[in-house]
């Protein structure tokens, strides 16, 4: 096949069709770079023990329908997630390996159908230039390497968004535009914004009362367009149905306060008046998109005559991606509540409508030169700093100190092979400079970064540390608790409730321990001096940058009950 890319200084005939004539190098790239890793770092804050710690409870209980956390409900997501670590973990019996797979495969699944929709909408190359910039976009390959909800929810929106284009552009063959909306189901019970595919349709039909001279693709009868609703809501009642069933049944107010909770207060409530998270309507365009989905967001101002050209054109390929991305722009912009990561289903879309302009994109001087400062800048930088912290500059020992560990070595073996990969492609093939970079940082990062960082991520060594003071049977409570002092502990846990205030559960703990075998595992701003004498308990030392102590009952002070409170029994006991 001859490539339609002409050689120019910034990358060479032979580098165009090593990389743009063949699939296989895109595809042992995405499954290096996204796999890399697996099974060496345990779940991290914040998101990561909370989902590992229900999956694990899913396979110890039985109890799938209705995701607990310690026993306790947690109504803030659907399952769908869930159930996929849990199922991994129920075959391979590692949470290390179960928890980051979903995510992992997910994010090949959305390589895959980006690269197939461009390559049908246009061609091979474009289809392999979108594979491409999607893989080595910030924000795509970091949620991959993640444990949560949003890669998996970014492939099952893709996926509804290449059923439509599939219909609406490509062969016209209504199973797909029914797949579309049976994957918005899925998404929707995987994180509620998974309809926002729909979206797509907007444009279309805009674009269909423009062009209405063109001959569509599109032949079926109206009632045909209402039954992709009907294949969306069969794909929810998959869970939503049995989930309503089983809490008429059981007459359980914990379940029925679950069914309102994730159905009003978690979808509607947290759109309209979200409580955390909140940000300035610009806050995507000016905050996110820029850094988060580079090197494609230095692209736009090469695009915008292009795309407006596009637009004038009736090119209902350029309108129907850049229409979805923008209307799921202003979804989310709209909202209060904004975090980078709700963005990202908008990322795979975005690619397609700027893969089909690489060629002028590759001959744009300024933006190679600018693609591969920035590569080496970040190479420099971390060279650099690393350097000054091998070499023990003051300011970063005391960096170093306040991270909570020395990550010199990391930051000069991902520099130094940054540079050195460079230095050779500074004169031809200055396009490679980004993709060049970011694998060995993915690659450095997934091995030498998460040695690194696991040790202060995990409470790991506070359980090492308490373990010289507790027996096998000794038991122990949290109060505030996070997931992950559950996850990884090797003792009988005891809570009182999650959503329990501070207070209140300080005062069930103070009562709760009243024999010489129970423990509390406090940091250090919840210990009382009224209730606890500071000198009689035992310092764990440091973990997520707080201070924790061991308190005995010796510790305990005589009188601090407070009778105003009227306690329930929040008590929950977990071997995990």
């Amino acid at each position: 096949m001859n490539i339609s890319v002409k050689p120019h200084p910034y990358i060479t005939t032979n580098v165009s069709q090593l990389l743009l004539s063949s699939y296989w190098p895109l595809i042992i790239t995405t499954l290096s770079i996204i796999l890399v890793g697996l099974g060496l770092r345990d779940p991290w804050p914040a998101d990561e023990p909370r989902f590992a710690l229900i999956a694990k409870e899913m396979i110890d209980t039985g109890q799938w329908f209705f995701p607990a956390r310690a026993q306790e409900l947690y109504p803030d997501k659907p399952p769908i997630f869930m159930w996929s670590i849990a199922l991994i973990y129920w075959i391979t019996g590692s949470i290390r390996f179960a928890f980051l797979l979903p995510s992992a495969l997910c994010s090949i699944l959305t390589v895959y159908l980006t690269v197939d929709i461009a390559k049908r909408l246009w061609s091979k190359d474009v289809g392999l230039v979108a594979g491409w910039l999607l893989l080595f976009s910030f924000q795509f390959t970091l949620q991959a390497k993640t444990a949560q909800i949003d890669a998996m929810v970014c492939a099952w929106m893709t996926l509804g968004c290449y059923g439509l284009l599939r219909f609406c552009l490509d062969d016209g063959q209504y199973f797909w535009y029914l797949i579309a909306w049976f994957f918005m189901g899925v998404g929707v019970i995987t994180k509620g914004v998974g309809f926002l595919p729909l979206l797509m349709l907007l444009p279309y039909w805009i674009y269909r009362f423009q062009a209405k001279q063109q001959q569509p693709i599109v032949n079926v009868p109206t009632w045909a367009w209402w039954c992709g609703p009907l294949a969306m809501l069969l794909a929810i009642s998959l869970w939503f149905i049995p989930m309503l069933l089983i809490v008429n049944a059981s007459d359980n107010g914990a379940y029925e306060l679950y069914r309102d909770n994730i159905l009003l207060k978690q979808t509607v409530t947290r759109y309209t008046k979200s409580w955390h998270h909140i940000k300035p309507v610009w806050y995507y365009l000016v905050s996110v998109i820029p850094v988060f989905w580079l090197p494609v967001s230095l692209m736009i101002p090469v695009l915008i005559k292009p795309w407006m050209q596009a637009f004038k054109a009736l090119e209902p390929r350029v309108i129907l991606p850049l229409g979805y991305v923008a209307l799921v722009l202003v979804f989310f912009s709209i909202s209060p509540g904004k975090r980078g990561v709700y963005i990202l289903p908008a990322l795979p879309v975005f690619v397609l409508a700027v893969a089909p302009y690489y060629k002028q994109l590759f001959k744009t001087r300024w933006l190679i030169n600018l693609m591969f400062c920035i590569a080496g800048m970040l190479a420099l930088t971390l060279t650099i700093t690393g350097l000054m912290g091998v070499f023990n500059v003051e300011f970063m020992t005391r960096f170093a100190s306040k991270l909570e560990l020395e990550p010199w070595y990391f930051f000069c073996i991902t520099g130094g092979l940054g540079i050195i990969s460079l230095l050779p492609i500074l004169r031809k093939n200055r396009l490679l400079a980004w993709p060049l970079f970011m694998s060995i940082l993915w690659v450095t990062y997934s091995t030498y970064g998460y040695q690194l960082r696991n040790s202060i991520s995990t409470p790991i060594s506070i359980y090492q540390e308490a373990s010289k003071y507790l027996s096998e049977d000794s038991k122990l409570a949290l109060v505030d608790f996070s997931e992950q002092f559950i996850l990884f502990s090797p003792y009988t846990i005891y809570h009182f409730g999650y959503y329990t205030t501070p207070q209140r559960q300080l005062l069930a703990a103070y009562q709760w321990q009243s024999s010489e075998d129970k423990y509390l595992l406090l940091e250090e701003r919840l210990i009382d001096g009224k209730c606890y004498d500071i000198e009689a308990t035992i310092d764990l030392g440091f973990a997520h940058r707080r201070h924790w102590y061991l308190v005995p009952k010796l510790a305990k002070k005589i009188g601090c009950e407070d009778s105003k409170y009227q306690l329930r029994e929040y008590m929950y006991q977990s071997k995990l």
